[in-house]
Formats: C-alpha cells, sequence, structure tokens
C-alpha cells in the first residue's frame, strides 16, 4: 500500500490543488451572489429566483465535489508516510483552518437554504464581512503549508 501512495502522491496531489482553487473560487464568489441578491434583486423582476439558481449551481455543482475531492485528496496525502511531521504545529492549524473553511461552506449553504425560503436575514454588508473569512482561513493554511512552523 505504501508503495501505491507513493507513486500516487504527485497526481493525488495536483488533484489537490486543482479542487482546492476550485473550492477557494466558490468560497470567494457565493457571498458577493450573496451580496447582490440582498442589493439588487428586488429591483428587477424576476431576479431573486436568477440569484437563488445561481447560487444553487456554483454551490451543489462545483463547491460540493470541489470540496470533497480537496478533502479526499488531502486525507490520502495525510495517509502517504512520511509526507506530515505531526510534531510539528503546521498540520494542526492547517487541519484546523480546513475544518473551519469546511463550516464557513456549511454556513454558506444555509444561508443559500435561508434564500430559497425567502427568510435571509443578513445585509449586503454583512455578506462583505463574511467573504472575508475565506481569505483569512487562506491565509494561515498556505503560510502552514508552505512555512511549516
Amino acid at each position: 500500500m505504501t508503495d501505491l501512495l507513493f507513486t500516487l502522491y504527485p497526481w493525488v496531489k495536483s488533484l489537490h490543488i486543482m479542487a482546492v482553487l476550485s473550492w477557494m473560487a466558490g468560497l470567494f464568489y457565493l457571498p458577493r451572489l450573496f451580496v447582490h441578491h440582498v442589493e439588487q434583486a428586488q429591483s428587477v423582476e424576476g431576479a431573486s429566483e436568477i440569484f437563488t439558481m445561481m447560487q444553487g449551481k456554483l454551490l451543489y455543482i462545483i463547491m460540493r465535489p470541489a470540496m470533497i475531492v480537496a478533502w479526499v485528496c488531502g486525507l490520502i496525502i495525510v495517509a502517504t508516510p512520511g509526507i506530515v511531521d505531526w510534531t510539528y504545529l503546521w498540520p494542526w492549524t492547517k487541519g484546523a483552518a480546513v475544518i473551519s473553511m469546511t463550516g464557513f461552506h456549511i454556513w454558506l449553504a444555509k444561508r443559500h437554504k435561508d434564500f430559497i425560503a425567502g427568510q435571509n436575514t443578513l445585509s449586503g454588508r454583512q455578506y462583505r464581512l463574511m467573504n472575508e473569512v475565506p481569505t483569512v482561513l487562506m491565509i494561515i493554511i498556505v503560510l502552514s503549508v508552505i512555512l511549516k512552523f
């Protein structure tokens, strides 16, 4: 099994990076769609339904599969012997940030359901502020992996 993990490692790592990029793009864009939905949808008839459809496609067709692939590949990388040294702090900070990012993803999915139900209570400003969450988490993850502190 170890030989297989070492053989697949460059492929799994490449797929992991591509999945993370796709997931992050969605995590950056979906809150912006929420901002526009809150601030613009009332001014054009039918716009709310269009925003809701766009949000759903982004969330379920792009973001969710990308998140799953990122997690699966990440766990395979962690299972590859010699890749992660758990005596350092960096795998723990990265792990905490990835779990937080997953929590943010789930939070966004709940907000999408609020829009579907017509029960959104957040403002465009609040969604703009929440849009900074994935940026902070990305910084923690990248610095953890590159600097390996």
